[in-house]
């Protein structure tokens, strides 16, 4: 029997999941996770030091801040700004246009808001690939992580894994500053993404039945080659449905990485963002309705 607080529960994590959806981002001099990021950039300034321990005092801290405004906002109001898949479809459609009228690059200047690589050399394919990569991955991020969070810890949960995720993208990438300052926020992070990362392949695969199979062989044989245990399992679904490849040679900065290759079939179209783009709505409709099924489980029983 499902409780009457699990119910409630579930339905307030609707309602947030809904706010992002129809009314998106709130503006940036208001938005809590960007005021939250402009106080870690400020304490980063004080208290860093090119040490694991510094970094580690650093992620204690912005969890801790993190889950104290949880602890004073409706559980709603926090789904709501925590979880951002309006946002990201709307930025992946924006390097989709631009792809599409030949304009590289804007493209490339627009892809730069949802990935990390270097974008100064990606053609239209590579452009392509970019962009249904952060959907994947970020699908995880912005919608299936805060909703899991909010299920299984409630406001404050989902407030602190916002702080871990924003954080882990501030200062969790390999860089000579970032190296042993932001290890404490990259490995947490993988932690607390670590089952939404396999709750959103499962939902990729209820929603493209017919793919069920191929998304289960990407991700338990090809994930496993990925640097990053929970962006791996996310693209590999993906791919697994679109039926295109993903991965291969990238360039962060000054370095460059060879990503095992994720599906099969041939690289990324702009019109393969179109459809990475309906997937990724998809997934989050699903989350929405076994939410509200949760949430009305009693009544319809």
């Amino acid at each position: 029997m499902v409780s009457r607080a699990l119910r409630r529960r579930a339905a307030a994590v609707a309602c947030g999941l809904m706010i992002d959806r129809v009314a998106g981002e709130p503006p940036a001099p208001v938005h809590p996770v960007a005021i939250f990021g402009r106080l870690m950039e400020a304490f980063e300034r004080r208290c860093y030091a090119d040490t694991r321990g510094a970094g580690a005092v650093y992620t204690a801290s912005g969890v801790a801040l993190g889950f104290t405004v949880g602890s004073i906002c409706p559980l709603a109001l926090v789904v709501g700004c925590t979880a951002a898949g309006r946002e990201l479809r709307r930025v992946a459609s924006e390097v989709r246009d631009a792809v599409v009228a030949d304009d590289v690059g804007h493209a490339r200047a627009r892809v730069s808001a949802l990935v990390g690589r270097d974008p100064s050399q990606l053609d239209h394919s590579g452009l392509a690939a970019a962009v249904i990569e952060s959907l994947a991955e970020n699908t995880v991020d912005a919608v299936v992580a805060p909703v899991w969070w909010a299920m299984t810890g409630g406001r404050r949960a989902a407030a602190a894994y916002r702080a871990v995720n924003t954080m882990d993208a501030m200062v969790g990438h390999r860089s000579t500053r970032y190296e042993r300052f932001g290890w404490a926020s990259a490995r947490l992070d993988d932690a607390a993404n670590y089952v939404p990362a396999r709750l959103t392949a499962a939902l990729v695969a209820l929603v493209r039945p017919a793919s069920a199979v191929a998304v289960r062989h990407a991700v338990l044989r090809q994930a496993p080659e990925h640097p990053s245990p929970n962006a791996g399992v996310a693209e590999a679904a993906f791919a697994a449905v679109l039926g295109v490849e993903l991965g291969g040679p990238l360039r962060y900065g000054d370095r460059d990485e060879e990503r095992p290759r994720l599906g099969w079939g041939p690289r990324p179209t702009a019109a393969d963002i179109d459809r990475a783009l309906t997937l990724a709505s998809h997934v989050e409709l699903a989350l929405l309705g076994l939410l509200v099924a949760l949430a009305l489980a009693a009544r319809l029983r």
